[in-house]
């Protein structure tokens, strides 16, 4: 009897060693993996004892409709079955009822009304428990690692993670039409127990991987399924250079510079509008890096993916001037009922700011949201002003902050003459004889030299002086 004792104690130990082993290789809580047992021990109970068949003792069966409860020590292992029973003055219910001289036995101090745990575990207890709680103690350890998997990744949703390709699989599958397609999938390992497909759909264009090479993907969902987390990652999702950008520049990392508007073309080009809200702070150049450290880094990531920053700004009529780069433009009028805006480039740049199969352009629609009809500036002086803004309230350079948020015009009757100057003033700087070509200055001959003395002679301080009578009796200047 010694020997069967010291069995089922060493029994018990070397299940809670395994638990705790289970707990540390795998990530499952000992805890947990107890209760799962206690649970799968209830089951056994009642499934082994008190209904073999119409032979079994009243007391059998009793035991079948007990309510029980199994304990386990986390120390020792020691299993124990219990019933609890409510203590009464008369029984009349064996299988849930107790009478108070039985409950004193046990303890004293129980009263009516008490609830008593009974010791009821069988003798064989142990061997039966053993047979129908193992498959399912191993369902509850993967269900522990599935729930684990999924708690750890899905706090990385919408983040870049990086893994280590593992091997290249080759999958079939139907199309809608029913023909057989064939795709590579690179799977990734996340971790020691973890492994992921990249698809090739969420691959760049031609990008390729070795097994062994270290890959940085963006984590798009994490679901729960039956068959275990599914997690779905990109290299071709436009927040994964997002990422990348927030990671390497810190001044995006503290708040002082903000990531506006991201759209791309995986593999091939990448443009970012951002903005600083410290004015001091140049906010392209923080992206970019002394030298272009910060960016190439990325660029690097991405296996030589273009990356275009540019200044966000809340006009759209200079934002959509900025998405255009590295073009120049020479005008941009918006409007902001249809989301469009016309653009004008000069001719020898009108491919650029298309971009090759319209990618330049594509990108910067995407960028701004607003549609975009480019012209070069041969072509735009075929069209007439009606044509060219098709008869809708176009607005442009400095006209922004005089619309309201419906879009209508706010009338401003003291609006300065100089309000567009910026547009009247050329960029280049001209020869005397090149204004002597353009300007007409025959009507400047019908002053006389009296006259242009008179204007001569009063100062600064005289001028600003006279009032408006005062002023029109001063002969004006012929206009042009």
């Amino acid at each position: 009897m010694a020997r069967k004792k010291s069995a089922e104690d060493s029994n018990a130990m070397e299940l809670i060693l395994a638990l705790e082993m289970l707990e540390k290789e795998k990530g499952v809580k000992k805890e947990d993996m107890l209760e799962s047992i206690k649970n799968a021990l209830v089951a056994a109970y009642k499934k082994n004892f008190g209904k073999d068949d119409k032979k079994d003792s009243d007391d059998e069966i009793e035991h079948h409709k007990e309510e029980v409860v199994v304990d386990i020590d986390p120390i020792s292992g020691t299993m124990e079955v219990y019933a609890k029973k409510t203590v009464v003055e008369e029984v009349t219910d064996g299988a849930a009822e107790i009478s108070l001289a039985e409950a004193h036995i046990i303890d004293p101090k129980y009263a009516v009304g008490d609830i008593v745990n009974v010791k009821v575990t069988p003798k064989n207890f142990n061997r039966i428990a053993a047979q129908h709680a193992r498959s399912i103690i191993v369902q509850n350890i993967k269900e522990g690692e599935r729930k684990n998997t999924f708690n750890t990744f899905r706090s990385k949703e919408h983040e870049v993670i990086t893994g280590v390709v593992r091997r290249i699989e080759k999958r079939s599958f139907k199309d809608k039409d029913g023909n057989e397609v064939i795709s590579n999938s690179a799977i990734i390992g996340l971790d020691d127990r973890t492994e992921v497909a990249l698809r090739e759909k969420e691959c760049v264009p031609g990008e390729q991987f070795m097994v062994g090479e270290r890959v940085k993907v963006y984590v798009v969902e994490v679901k729960d399924d039956k068959k275990g987390p599914r997690i779905v990652v990109s290299r071709t999702h436009r927040d994964l250079v997002k990422r990348l950008l927030e990671k390497e520049v810190t001044e995006i990392e503290d708040g002082t510079v903000e990531i506006k508007s991201v759209a791309r073309d995986a593999g091939s080009r990448t443009k970012i509008a951002v903005w600083a809200k410290d004015p001091n702070v140049d906010a392209v150049g923080a992206c970019v890096g002394m030298n272009g450290s910060r960016i190439n880094a990325i660029v690097s990531d991405l296996k030589g993916e273009k990356i275009d920053v540019i200044n966000w700004d809340p006009d759209p009529v200079q934002l959509v001037a900025n998405s255009l780069s590295p073009s120049k433009v020479i005008d941009v009028r918006v409007c902001l009922s249809e989301k469009s805006a016309k653009v004008i480039v000069p001719d020898e740049q009108l491919s650029l700011a298309i971009g090759k199969k319209g990618q330049n352009a594509s990108l910067a629609v995407r960028l701004t949201g607003y549609k975009i009809d480019i012209k070069s500036e041969s072509q735009a002086e075929e069209l007439s002003e009606e044509e060219w803004t098709e008869g809708l309230p176009y607005i442009t350079k400095g006209e922004y902050v005089n619309f309201t948020a419906s879009g209508a015009a706010k009338e401003d009757e003291e609006e300065s003459a100089f309000s567009n100057i910026d547009e009247i003033l050329p960029e280049e700087e001209f020869t005397t004889e090149e204004v002597e070509e353009t300007v007409d200055f025959s009507e400047l001959e019908e002053i006389s030299e009296d006259e242009f003395e008179e204007f001569e002679e009063i100062s600064e301080d005289e001028l600003e002086e006279l009032d408006v009578e005062e002023l029109e009796e001063i002969e004006e200047l012929p206009e042009e």
